[in-house]
């Protein structure tokens, strides 16, 4: 299946469950009113906010106007009295608190990202939205703030992620597998105590905690990428609290870890072939060699294979690996707007300079400029391997990699060795894929772009297929890049926005088509991107780290 990453740091307070507000300062504290109905968690008392923290991302606190809260919620929820672990939640107060709807929830995929960081980031994309809704995200259980999930520290992860992630020889494979057993030996060791309960049925069950002490009736809901399983699950489980609720950017419920990461390695050569054909139809302003796409895409292979045999300068005293330039191409395929940026990273690889790709890598697996890893990667690992049951022997991971090279020359085979991430793992797997069937539920609007290289197109249909009759409105979006909203389209944004600001339910099948001379946004996702292969995420897990990712 689907899902992805990005961040590392510490947690003993958070898993000892520190009282108050972790995140927030005790100046202004405001309680949210509670609404006629509403059961079982306490109001949320909010306050300042502070500046995240490494396993957040790192940077600066998010402006004044934002407020911060902790929810103690149940580790385990089959002991509902017993231990708890806090929930760090952020919101933004509607502009036109008189016509308020309550407030809006969002998850922006992973499994991993801290919605703590990503929202205020991405708020000006959802200032339409702010009119009418709080706008709230929060850490889910074993990310950043909330009971985090941590594995290798950051010189560790530094060496995890140059590693190979591809291995051709018996001596690489002896290599990639013990890479991978010291990164899961360091995740049991650190955070073996919310291993077990990090999955996402316990985070749909701290959704609903959260929909009570937001004082809603209803979860008003947007999910992008892994937040579209999140909030499938969800309807699952609670299809009578279901609300104004849009999927974006959708994990295929329906696939194994395997269709999923064959899904994403053919997801990822679409887009990277569509970037290729960009260059070549722009003549001489494209910088890279090759006067078809494919010759293109044949020298990108080409320098792969160059960087497995000798790595070139990145940043710092940092090399860049086959793996680290492969997971820079990727990040880059995640927004129509980093294309320029790929282009120039690659004639720079090629020209012997790796910094550009490097950098991207870094973005990808959560790296900051100093050096620090958000968790993004472990807490990845963590949900993945709880989720799933699927777990690959070294021989069945070879018999599938000439299918993962059909489908990628470029990404193929770090996607087929990724599903051997979750083999080993201290944590047994719940499922084989998640159920997400909602009878009952109020509609959901589950939006599908055609150019998505993490979440590909048919994810969108089959989530619709399983959400059952009546509750899935599917909308297509012709369009490239991880997600629709945040591409600007107006045709999207207008049928999301008619949605949950007014109740209108777009027409079942609408397509979204951007015009050719569409000016594009500033690059800036609305979901946190996360790497392939070399750590790709989903449900199968990925090197040492997670597997095929989710989104």
């Amino acid at each position: 299946m689907p899902k992805y990453l990005l961040r590392v740091a510490v947690a003993v307070a958070l898993l000892a469950g520190a009282a108050g507000t972790s995140g927030c300062s005790d100046s202004g504290e405001e309680e949210t009113p509670k609404a006629g109905g509403t059961e079982g968690a306490p109001p949320l008392k909010w306050g300042d906010c502070e500046a995240p923290t490494a396993a957040e991302g790192g940077g600066q606190a998010p402006p004044k106007d934002w407020q911060c809260a902790t929810l103690h919620v149940p580790l385990d929820y089959a002991d509902p009295e017993g231990e708890t672990i806090p929930l760090a939640l952020i919101r933004a107060k509607a502009r036109n608190q008189g016509e308020r709807l309550g407030s809006l929830v969002f998850n922006f995929g992973g499994p991993g990202g801290s919605g703590i960081t990503t929202l205020p980031g991405a708020a000006k994309e959802y200032e339409a939205l702010r009119r009418r809704y709080d706008l709230v995200s929060f850490d889910p259980r074993g990310v950043g703030r909330s009971a985090p999930v941590l594995c290798l520290d950051d010189k560790q992860l530094d060496a995890y992620y140059a590693s190979d992630s591809s291995p051709d020889t018996p001596e690489a494979e002896k290599a990639y597998l013990e890479n991978t057993r010291r990164y899961q030996r360091a995740c049991e060791a650190k955070s073996g105590k919310v291993l077990p309960y990090v999955g996402t049925e316990n985070a749909a069950r701290d959704l609903d905690r959260i929909r009570q002490a937001l004082g809603d009736e209803k979860l008003n809901y947007f999910g992008i990428s892994y937040g579209t399983e999140l909030g499938g699950v969800y309807a699952h489980l609670f299809p009578e609290k279901v609300g104004r609720t849009v999927f974006d950017a959708v994990v295929d419920p329906t696939a194994t870890s395997e269709q999923g990461a064959l899904g994403q390695a053919k997801g990822f050569q679409l887009a990277l072939g569509n970037f290729a054909q960009d260059c070549v139809d722009r003549g001489d302003e494209c910088r890279l060699q090759g006067s078809t796409a494919k010759e293109i895409e044949d020298n990108i292979i080409k320098l792969q294979k160059q960087l497995a045999a000798k790595p070139i300068p990145g940043i710092g005293d940092r090399m860049l690996t086959e793996s680290s330039a492969t997971n820079g191409i990727a990040q880059s395929l995640y927004s129509q707007e980093l294309w320029p940026l790929l282009e120039q990273g690659l004639d720079e690889a090629e020209g012997g300079q790796g910094q550009l790709l490097m950098a991207l890598s870094d973005a990808l697996n959560g790296r900051s400029e100093n050096g620090d890893y958000s968790n993004i990667g472990a807490a990845n690992t963590a949900v993945n391997c709880v989720d799933s049951k699927d777990r690959y022997t070294l021989e069945q991971t070879k018999a599938k990699l000439p299918a993962f090279r059909a489908a990628s020359p470029v990404f193929g085979d770090f996607l087929g060795w990724a599903m051997m991430g979750c083999t080993g793992w201290p944590v047994p797997g719940t499922a084989e894929t998640p159920d997400v069937s909602a009878p009952g539920a109020d509609p959901i609007l589950v939006i599908g772009n055609t150019g998505d290289p993490a979440t590909p197109y048919e994810g969108a249909r089959k989530m619709v297929e399983r959400l059952g009759p009546g509750v899935g409105v599917e909308l297509t979006y012709k369009g490239e890049g991880h997600g629709a909203y945040n591409s600007g389209d107006p045709c999207v944004q207008g049928a999301v926005n008619s949605y949950l600001l007014d109740g209108k339910v777009p027409a079942a099948n609408t397509v979204c088509t951007p015009a050719p001379d569409a000016s594009q946004p500033p690059a800036r996702p609305s979901a946190p991107a996360e790497p392939v292969g070399a750590r790709a995420h989903s449900r199968a897990g990925g090197h040492a780290s997670s597997g095929t990712p989710r989104g």
